[in-house]
């Protein structure tokens, strides 16, 4: 019998269709053996072909086998060795495997090789990426950006085939399938697309910089979430903020940006942001066809770097998510801005979750917290706040009855935290400044303000 599958259709409403059976795949995860060129984790190979498994999973792929595959060096025809591309192709036969998921990046020349004898259709490491991410795209934007990644990576493979994001299976069509709507697209329509793809983002950025500047005028501070994909990131986004975004134990479960206000404990108002999870090497591409949605995090106050801390590879993802980080242009003298948020204390036994506590004790830059049952989330706010308030000052302004230029400039470019009316027809405010609209409040107001004692 044939499984159903959940789609939505163009009007996004649910309903069920019935699909073929899995598709059958084998998984190769190609472990580098050479020190100097593998990236600095501690990672092993078999926690990575772990993480190529979840991957593949993710578009409910049925994995019929598993390979791992050691290289000294790569092979310009098919990157991995040619005993090693023999075996692999006998599995994949005995396997009746209809696909092979290879966990690096190959060249297109590499792809239709292996393709070849392997007879069988073969998905790299980005290909399996943006395949999730077509998927998961909901909003406009996402849709386009993703479009815009899966399009760049086509455009070096000439003509592959490439299907409609209409079509009722969700993703973008490297593995194939009934119910889709095939185009062959040779690299003059590739580029007329991708063109024309650039033109309406750069639209979005445009948007994305207008409400910006929007937030400036009422400057809330903007805090972002970071993190490796799957670390609690919406769902620690949803506690803070009682909001309802998609929180799954599913790889790239967020791919638009959502942004909520949250007021704090000392009743401050600040902004945050959730945003697209990381991985390790995470396709430039993608990196470069997200940089719309990621600019929110460059732009942030503090950045809350979400970790799971349950995770036997949580040090590995820290790096993979500090090296993103850096490609972004967070480098070293933006540390001081970033919080880690050592989530999923629930998950851990008690001499792991004793040890954590311990470690985040001597700390000022992390806080423990399960982003399921509340454990540490006031002091995840506290340290915000103190991170927040070495950034400003609170002042007294005295306004004249007259000045009404200058109490609205006061309401654009401050926060008013209070405010008290003289019988004469003056007010009196309270209000918060950064540094920099601090030194504009002075030149403007002069004698008439004071840093608040």
């Amino acid at each position: 019998m044939k499984p159903k599958k959940h789609a939505k259709s163009g009007a996004g409403v649910d309903f069920q269709i019935e699909g073929p059976e899995l598709t059958r795949a084998v998984v190769v995860h190609v472990e580098r053996k050479s020190r100097a060129e593998a990236k600095a984790t501690d990672r092993d190979a078999q926690s990575k072909l772990a993480e190529a498994m979840g991957l593949a999973e993710a578009i409910d792929l049925d994995i019929v086998d598993t390979v791992v595959a050691p290289l000294l060096a790569p092979k310009p025809a098919t990157y991995i060795g040619s005993g090693k591309v023999a075996e692999i192709a006998k599995r994949v036969a005995d396997a009746e495997a209809e696909l092979v998921v290879v966990n690096a990046q190959l060249s297109p020349v590499q792809q239709r090789n292996l393709e070849t004898e392997w007879k069988a259709k073969v998905l790299d490491r980005t290909g399996l990426i943006l395949e999730i991410f077509g998927r998961r795209a909901s909003t406009k934007e996402g849709i386009l950006q993703v479009e815009l990644a899966h399009l760049n990576y086509q455009k070096s493979r000439l003509v592959r085939s490439w299907t409609h994001l209409e079509r009722q299976r969700g993703g973008f069509g490297f593995i194939g399938g009934p119910g889709e709507s095939q185009l062959e697209m040779d690299r003059r329509l590739i580029q007329e697309r991708i063109s024309k793809i650039k033109r309406e983002l750069e639209t979005v950025v445009k948007t994305r910089d207008l409400h910006r500047k929007g937030r400036e005028r009422v400057p809330f501070p903007i805090v972002a979430l970071v993190g490796y994909t799957n670390a609690g990131k919406s769902t620690l986004f949803n506690k803070l903020t009682s909001a309802n975004v998609l929180a799954r134990d599913l790889l790239f479960a967020t791919l638009d940006p959502t942004m909520r206000n949250l007021t704090l404990p000392s009743g401050r108002t600040i902004i945050l942001s959730d945003t697209v999870g990381f991985i390790s090497e995470l396709p430039t591409t993608l990196i470069a066809s997200f940089r719309a949605t990621l600019e929110e995090v460059l732009a942030a106050d503090i950045i809350l770097h979400v970790r799971d801390v349950s995770h036997d590879e949580t040090e590995a993802q820290s790096h993979d998510v500090n090296l993103v980080l850096e490609e972004l242009g967070i480098h070293e003298d933006r540390r001081s801005q970033i919080i880690e948020v050592w989530n999923k204390a629930d998950l851990l036994d008690p001499l792991a979750l004793a040890t954590r506590e311990a470690q985040a004790q001597r700390r000022d830059d992390c806080v423990l917290v399960s982003s399921l049952d509340g454990q540490g989330i006031d002091e995840l706010l506290e340290k915000i706040e103190k991170r927040l308030a070495k950034k400003s000052t609170v002042y007294e302004i005295m306004v004249d009855a007259a000045d009404g230029k200058g109490m609205a400039w006061l309401h654009q470019r401050g926060e008013v935290l209070a405010r008290k009316a003289y019988a004469d027809g003056r007010t009196k405010l309270s209000v918060r400044f950064d540094a920099d609209t601090a030194g504009q409040a002075q030149s403007k107001f002069g004698k008439a303000m004071k840093a608040k004692a």
